[in-house]
C-alpha cells in the first residue's frame, strides 16, 4: 500500500530537517582526527561547571519522573526577566515550543508569515498543522518588515521574526520592530524568536520581553543550547502574555524536560561568569574573523550571534568537503539557497584560526 494512505496530508512533501555535520557523523564517513565543529552554533567552551555539579547530584533521582510544569525553572526564569510564572512556559527545546505554538494557533488553512531564509522549522511546524507559510524575502540580509505587513490578511494567524536571524546573524532594530508591531492587528500572534539574543551586543538591539511587559500579543522564544552551553539537554522557554501562554500548556507534553534537563538550566542561570565567559568569547571571535576575512577580500554579514555568515566565494558544497579534508566542519549555504555562502560558528580562538588557515589553503 502507499504510505499516502496512512499519512497526514502534506506531511509527506515536507523536507526532513538536516542538522548540521556532527562530529560522529563525520568520523564515521572520515575516521578520527582533531576536529574542530563550527556548523551548529554550540558553545565551544561546553556546559556551566555549577550546570554539570547539578547534574551530577540530580543522577540518583532517574527512577522517579520530573515536575511536569518545570516549577523551579520557571520561578528562577520569571525572576531574572522580571515577569510573573504564569508568563512563563518551559519546554523541549526552542523548536519543540515551535510545534507547540503551531499547534495551539494554528488552524487548517491559516497563514503564517515569516522571512526566508531564516530558521527552517518555521514554515515546518506551519504546513504540519495544516497551514501555509508566507515567505517573504530578506532585503539586505536581514527581515523586510514592511513588505511582511503587506502579506498579512484576513487567513494570517502568526508572525515569526527570528532576531537575530539565522542564518545570517542580522538584526531588526528596536524602532522597526515597535513600528512593526504598532501595525500588526491584535488577532495575529507575533513570535520572536531570540535564540541568539545573548550575544547581541548592538545598542539597537530590542528585547522582547519588553512587549510582552507591555501587554501585546508576543511570545518570546529562548533557549539554554547557546550560551548556557545545554544544547545536549534540549531545554527552552517561551515568555508571553498570560493568555498566550496557557494556549501553549494545553498542547504541551506531560513531561517535557527531565530531571537533568532541570537542574542544570536552574544551575546555569547562576553561572555569571560562565555566561559572561561565553559572551566575550563570541564578541572578541568575531571580531577575529572580521579581520582576516576583510585580509583576504571576501564579503561576511556583520552578525549578532555566535556565527557569522560568509560569501566564500567558491561552492559551498566543494568547501564543505575540502575543509572536512583539513578537519574543519561547517555549514554550507545552499541549504538556504546561498551557493557560495557558508554559516561558520565562532569558537575558541585556536578554533577560529584553524578555521582561517584551513579556508586561506582551500581558497588557494
Amino acid at each position: 500500500m502507499k504510505t499516502e494512505r496512512y499519512a497526514r496530508r502534506g506531511i509527506l512533501d515536507l523536507a526532513p530537517y538536516i542538522p548540521g555535520k556532527s562530529i560522529e557523523e563525520v568520523e564515521r564517513e572520515l575516521g578520527k582526527k582533531r576536529w574542530v565543529k563550527l556548523a551548529s552554533n554550540e558553545n565551544v567552551l561546553g556546559p556551566s561547571p555549577r550546570a554539570l555539579a547539578a547534574i551530577r547530584k540530580e543522577l540518583s533521582n532517574l527512577h522517579m519522573y520530573p515536575e511536569g510544569p518545570c516549577p523551579d525553572l520557571r520561578e528562577a526564569l520569571a525572576r531574572k526577566f522580571s515577569v510573573q510564572e504564569e508568563n512563563v512556559v518551559v519546554s523541549n527545546g526552542a523548536d519543540n515550543l515551535l510545534a507547540l505554538v503551531a499547534g495551539a494557533f494554528i488552524n487548517e488553512g491559516e497563514e503564517a508569515v515569516m522571512a526566508t531564509p531564516t530558521f527552517s522549522m518555521y514554515p515546518t511546524v506551519t504546513r504540519i498543522m495544516g497551514g501555509k507559510p508566507v515567505e517573504v524575502k530578506l532585503s539586505g540580509f536581514t527581515h523586510d518588515l514592511p513588505s511582511m505587513l503587506k502579506r498579512i490578511n484576513r487567513k494570517t494567524k502568526l508572525l515569526f521574526v527570528c532576531n537575530p536571524n539565522n542564518p545570517t546573524g542580522t538584526i531588526v532594530s528596536r524602532g522597526e520592530l515597535s513600528a512593526f508591531l504598532s501595525r500588526v492587528p491584535e488577532r495575529i500572534v507575533v513570535v520572536l524568536d531570540e535564540a541568539y539574543w545573548d550575544f547581541a551586543d548592538s545598542p539597537e538591539y530590542p528585547k522582547g520581553v519588553a512587549y510582552v511587559k507591555e501587554g501585546r500579543p508576543v511570545i518570546v522564544l529562548r533557549t539554554f543550547s547557546k550560551v548556557y552551553g545545554l544544547a545536549g539537554l534540549r531545554v527552552g522557554y517561551a515568555i508571553g502574555r498570560r493568555d498566550l501562554i496557557d494556549c501553549l500548556y494545553r498542547v504541551r507534553e506531560p513531561f517535557p524536560v527531565h530531571r537533568l534537563g532541570q537542574a542544570g538550566a536552574v544551575a546555569a542561570l547562576e553561572d555569571r561568569a560562565h555566561e559572561g565567559k561565553s559572551i566575550r568569547m563570541v564578541v572578541e571571535g568575531r571580531k577575529y574573523l572580521y579581520r582576516e576575512l576583510a585580509g583576504m577580500g571576501l564579503f561576511y554579514v556583520p552578525s549578532q550571534a555566535n556565527f557569522v555568515f560568509i560569501d566564500l566565494g567558491m561552492d559551498s558544497k566543494e568547501a564543505l568537503q575540502d575543509l572536512l579534508r583539513e578537519g574543519v566542519i561547517i555549514r554550507p549555504g545552499y541549504i538556504w539557497g546561498y551557493p557560495t555562502f557558508a554559516r561558520v560558528t565562532v569558537g575558541r580562538m585556536e578554533d577560529n584560526r584553524r578555521f582561517i588557515q584551513a579556508l586561506k589553503k582551500i581558497i588557494k
